[in-house]
Formats: structure tokens, C-alpha cells, sequence
């Protein structure tokens, strides 16, 4: 069980539940064609994004496997909402989870998205006690695999045509880390 101590910080983000006072940011996110060229959805239109919000804001612990934890992702300078973190508890059994961040394209490039996800990782490996933790993203999502990559994530799998999204077969990577990896890094 994983019911963490709101709001997590790290040296320049906040990590929080998020708030139905979120939903324009949230819905800039989520509205963005750049954030779901890779994803198995369309740009949300603001309904689509309210009923996705009012969903993650409910996800605040993790009491049994299948759950999400959902985070939303602040700049502690600002207090500007820019992103999405989330940890899937895949299974108890297994000892897995499943990791995935959402950045607002203006934040790319800063390091933001692995600063969240290291703190996901602690969630993960050091609360929850989980023993792997993967990702997945289409091998065009450069970004996506570069950040699982930079975090000390293995590629384990390259999918070929395994789903077809927006109309087309599209491929899948497949990363992973496990928890001895994390603790040396």
C-alpha cells in the first residue's frame, strides 16, 4: 500500500493530487497535439479533459495492484501546473509497476521529466516496495525513450505493429529497471 505524504517535493518540482482548480493548465496539457501525437488518443476537447481530471484526482494512493497514482507535476518557482506523473501498481505478485510522465511541450528539454520520475521511482521501489518498474512509448518518441534511457532504464522489448493507433500499426519499446539497478544509481 502506497499513501504518500502530500506534496512531495524535489529540488525544483512539486508533486501533488491533482485539483479541479487545475483544469486549464490540465487541459492546455491534454488539448496539446504534441503530447498525444505518440498516445492512443486524440487532443481532448475540455469536457474530455475535466471528466480525465476529476478521474486522476481521485488517484491520490495506491491500496491494491491495478490502481494509478496520479500526480500532477508544479514548478515550485512558479506554482504553474506543467505536467502528468503517474505510477500504475501492474502487480502484487510480480512486485511491478508502470511509470509514465506528461510534460507540457513549453517545459521539454529542462530536465523535468526525470526529476518526476526519479521521485516516482522512490514512491515505487522505496514506499511501495515494488521490485521492477517499466515504461513504454513508440519508438518515434525519441524524447520518451532518451528519458528512460537517461534514468538507467534497459530496453527489454521492441513490439513490432502491436497496436493500431490512430489508424496505423504502430511499434512499442518496452523499458524496465529494477530495484538493486535503482539503489546503485
Amino acid at each position: 500500500m502506497l499513501q504518500p505524504t502530500y506534496p512531495l517535493k524535489t529540488p525544483r518540482l512539486i508533486l501533488r493530487p491533482f485539483t479541479r482548480n487545475d483544469i486549464t493548465a490540465f487541459h492546455a496539457i491534454y488539448s496539446h497535439p504534441e503530447v498525444v501525437r505518440f498516445l492512443l488518443w486524440e487532443p481532448h476537447r475540455r469536457t474530455e479533459s475535466r471528466q480525465l481530471l476529476e478521474k486522476k484526482a481521485e488517484h491520490t494512493t495506491l491500496t491494491r495492484p491495478g490502481q494509478t497514482l496520479s500526480l500532477g507535476i508544479e514548478l515550485v518557482e512558479t506554482g504553474e501546473l506543467i505536467g502528468d506523473a503517474s505510477l500504475t501498481w501492474a502487480s502484487h505478485e510480480h512486485g511491478t509497476g508502470e511509470i509514465m510522465i506528461i510534460l507540457h511541450p513549453r517545459h521539454h528539454g529542462k530536465g523535468y521529466a526525470a526529476e518526476a520520475a526519479t521521485e516516482v521511482f522512490r514512491l515505487g521501489f522505496d514506499e511501495l516496495g515494488l521490485h521492477r518498474i517499466f515504461g513504454r512509448c513508440d519508438p518515434r518518441n525519441i524524447a520518451s525513450a532518451s528519458l528512460m534511457e537517461g534514468l538507467g532504464m534497459r530496453q527489454e522489448a521492441h513490439l513490432r505493429e502491436v497496436e493500431r493507433v490512430k489508424g496505423e500499426w504502430t511499434d512499442e519499446l518496452v523499458y524496465a529497471i529494477l530495484a538493486t539497478e535503482w539503489q546503485k544509481s
